[in-house]
């Protein structure tokens, strides 16, 4: 992890890893492939708009698999607070365009690229709205799909002392993801509950609650998203048919630093966790994009 850490990784999408040092984001082709001589794209130094940060950054996403000679590839930078950088590398006068978000419950959020509506998208702080940005008219101002949540027979059956679990938690965090195999579109709830335990290791406890969300805005909770599964890690959230890419269906794979674990969203049973270090919780390797 602190050869990670050196090298400088932010984040990954389809398959590319992303770097930030000095100022400069530089995208190389897989690490899992057994290139000997992998690319490198460069990408113009980044521009710090005023009272933004770029030194922290909460993921990556990128809008296809060819930034090295598809023109109309975009990646995307997610900087945590009000920054968020665009830009096409196979371009030849390539250069950022920077956008600062005004809504504050967008600034710690996760952005991801919706095919279907072919723009960056994010889920609000507290999941109630979905904002999207483009190079285009949706540049300046976002264009906002509010969610009807499902009213209160539709929410999932906990009692109130599992509430109030889920409302104690340290963590939520909100995910978006497509599935490109059944035009499915989820927002997954993540709820992280941790306990200090010895060797300076923590015990964590995680809950999803996932929403399928259809074109018009509308959201229900779901226990069965059928042969799919969905991976989180540092990478961009993706959505993959289970079967051919010997997952385990109906689950979401936890990928960060440290651990590894399967859950499973219709009993939120996690298994298979381990400690390990390697790449992986940074990024997901093509062979899965396939």
């Amino acid at each position: 992890m602190e050869l990670l850490k050196e090298i400088g990784i932010i984040g990954a999408s389809h398959g590319w890893v992303a770097t930030l040092k000095n100022g400069v984001v530089c995208l190389q082709d897989d690490l899992d492939l057994p290139d000997t001589d992998p690319k490198h794209i460069p990408l113009p130094p980044i521009v710090t708009l005023p009272h933004c940060q770029t030194q922290i950054v909460t993921n990556i996403s990128m809008s296809s698999s060819s930034p090295d000679d598809d023109e109309d590839c975009i990646v995307a930078v997610k900087f945590l607070g009000p920054q968020l950088s665009l830009c096409k590398p196979a371009q030849r006068d390539c250069k950022w365009s920077n956008i600062r978000i005004t809504d504050p419950s967008f600034f710690s959020s996760h952005v991801m690229y919706s095919k279907r509506d072919e723009m960056f998208s994010m889920p609000a702080s507290r999941g109630h709205y979905i904002g999207s940005w483009d190079l285009g008219r949706h540049m300046k101002e976002p264009k906002i799909q509010m969610l009807r949540l499902p009213a209160e027979d539709g929410i999932p059956e906990m009692t109130e002392r599992e509430w109030q679990r889920l409302e104690s938690c340290c963590t939520k965090q909100h995910y978006l993801v497509e599935s490109l195999h059944t035009d499915e579109t989820f927002m997954l709830k993540w709820y992280t509950e941790s306990h200090p335990i010895a060797n300076n290791t923590l015990n964590l406890w995680d809950h999803f609650l996932v929403l399928k969300i259809d074109k018009e805005g509308n959201a229900v909770y779901t226990k069965d998203i059928g042969h799919l599964c969905i991976l989180l890690s540092k990478s961009e959230a993706i959505c993959i048919p289970s079967k051919s890419n010997r997952k385990v269906k109906n689950s979401v794979y936890m990928l960060r630093e440290q651990e590894f674990g399967i859950v499973m969203i219709d009993t939120n049973q996690k298994f298979c966790q381990r400690p390990f270090a390697c790449s992986l919780p940074y990024y997901i390797p093509k062979r899965l994009l396939i």
